[in-house]
């Protein structure tokens, strides 16, 4: 999974209809073109991409009045909430996706109800639980054996395993005291 889509789905949605130069400006605003793929060229790219794909609506909108060109605006479709949604879901719960997938996902974290947030969360550290014991299973050296330095590979991946559900686990008591304002608790 590319955390573009995600990213874009997110900020257009929060805008409820925004051009690129403002999807643009949240996602370098969050960091996101430093830890993603989140760069000028793929978030416009993205767009229009996803408005071909039925994801969301292009609006073409009047050339500014300061003499600027006319800009496009874009809008969530159904199928576009259901694909945002899909993907956070995905980013939250998945154990094996890229640094940047995750990042995007606790960005949009506070877009659903908290408890399917620590639902999937949950899904999250088990997964990597499960990864971590197939990696001691069947990735690890036996008495005797000595793979030089390829076991530092299976090493980094447990302690990966580890600390990933460390700070899952971390996150989830985090929302069941109460942290954030989550879907459907209020004005967000």
């Amino acid at each position: 999974m590319s955390a573009i889509r995600l990213l874009v789905l997110g900020a257009v949605r929060q805008h409820g209809r925004a051009h690129g130069y403002q999807v643009r400006n949240d996602l370098e605003f969050w960091g996101a073109h430093q830890w993603s793929n989140a760069k000028p060229g793929s978030i416009y790219h993205a767009l229009k991409a996803m408005a071909k794909q039925g994801l969301m609506v292009a609006h073409d909108t009047a050339p500014s009045e300061a003499g600027g060109p006319p800009r496009t605006e874009y809008e969530l479709t159904p199928a576009g909430q259901e694909e945002y949604f899909r993907l956070l879901r995905h980013a939250l719960s998945a154990h094996d996706e890229k640094i940047d997938v995750l990042t995007a996902g606790v960005g949009f974290l506070v877009d659903l109800p908290r408890a399917e947030a620590v639902a999937l969360l949950k899904q999250r550290v088990a997964a990597l639980e499960e990864w971590r014991e197939e990696i001691r299973r069947n990735w690890t050296p036996a008495e005797g054996e000595d793979w030089g330095h390829i076991a530092e590979i299976m090493g980094l991946w447990v302690h990966t395993a580890e600390t990933g559900g460390e700070w899952t686990r971390g996150l989830i008591e985090r929302l069941e005291a109460g942290a954030y304002e989550m879907a459907g608790e209020g004005g967000q």
